[in-house]
């Protein structure tokens, strides 16, 4: 039993990672081109953006679903400390998310379409604004008492670092999102794409380098865990191979490459969730409470174990299924113009 107890709550842990990862990426590019669309010069572009989502978003937030209830049987005290600590941007989230799913319905039979495009950008932008909020408070710490119940106020998670998170990954969406549309876009549309992948990796590489500079400057639980042996040496690669793929993802831009970019920017979002993950465990609450003190009986967790190890590989293979069957480019013509 000590060793369920010591082994189960780490496999939740990594759990979690996967769902929160596969969760950013897949509706990361949505929310990206949810963003981009408020850029698009005219409606038959904008329809395009659309139509590049319409078959396939609705199951990318699934993760976010799964991941909300994995944490609640999982981690019940961090579930419950967590939304209370980050109730206003939780409620941004959820509100874009409520005004992008409306807009995105009522728009398609709507004579002037002005509004809801609007409402569907203005949402994807609240929705990735406030889950940066939410990031960079939970990165920051969340202040607890012995109990790990929340002690703080309601504006705690707003601050100068969780501002430069937030900024970070609303640049990383825009980024996803547009090498997202170089592959599934052609034309005069493609290129436009390509400028604004190439500005959005310069402005989250510039997002990223503040972050990992000012976190261990600012914050000493990370400082120590930074420059400790072994850990030290992984945190010494990581920002070597993050300039790396950045120049990869620049070059595949710069040779007009249509999937390469994407691919690039998936394997930046890996290695930049794998720092995460590393500076953050032990703790599921920075940094008062561990996986192992937020953890719920070991049974509740090998029961949920069994239920999710069936679940997983149904939703990855729905997931894959999803863009096999819509892969292709989306032109004016399956638009149908205006």
């Amino acid at each position: 039993m000590e060793t369920l107890t010591y082994f189960l709550p780490q496999v939740w842990f990594g759990i979690l990672a996967l769902f929160l990862f596969l969760y950013v990426m897949l509706d990361g590019f949505d929310l990206g081109v949810g963003i981009l669309s408020l850029t698009a010069s005219n409606e038959e572009r904008r329809g395009i953006l659309m139509t590049s989502l319409s078959n396939i978003w609705d199951a990318n937030e699934t993760w976010l679903v799964l991941m909300g209830g994995s944490l609640f049987g999982a981690f019940p005290l961090a579930y419950a400390t967590i939304l209370n600590a980050l109730y206003i941007p939780v409620s941004m989230m959820l509100f874009g998310f409520i005004f992008r799913a409306v807009a995105f319905e009522f728009r398609e039979h709507a004579n002037r379409k002005l509004f809801w495009n609007i409402a569907f950008g203005t949402g994807s932008f609240l929705a990735a604004l406030g889950q940066g909020f939410a990031l960079g408070a939970v990165l920051k710490g969340i202040v607890v008492d012995s109990h790990g119940h929340f002690v703080g106020t309601t504006w705690d998670f707003l601050s100068w670092q969780s501002i430069l998170v937030a900024l970070t990954l609303i640049q990383g969406y825009v980024l996803i999102g547009s090498t997202y549309l170089i592959w599934k876009t052609e034309g005069e549309l493609q290129e436009t794409h390509y400028k604004t992948a190439k500005l959005a990796a310069y402005t989250t590489l510039i997002g990223a380098i503040f972050i990992t500079i000012s976190t261990p400057v600012f914050y000493q639980s990370a400082r120590t865990k930074l420059f400790e042996a072994p850990l030290v040496y992984i945190f010494a690669i990581i920002p070597v191979l993050g300039i790396w793929l950045i120049w990869q993802l620049l070059g595949s831009l710069d040779k007009k490459q249509d999937k390469a970019p994407f691919v690039w920017t998936i394997l930046i979002f890996v290695l930049t969730f794998i720092g995460l993950a590393l500076v953050v465990f032990p703790y599921i609450i920075p940094t008062e409470i561990t996986i192992y003190e937020a953890a719920a009986d070991p049974s509740s967790l090998v029961f949920m174990l069994i239920f999710v190890g069936f679940l997983i590989p149904i939703m990855i293979f729905y997931n894959i299924y999803q863009y096999v069957v819509f892969r292709g480019k989306v032109t004016s013509h399956q638009y149908g113009g205006e």
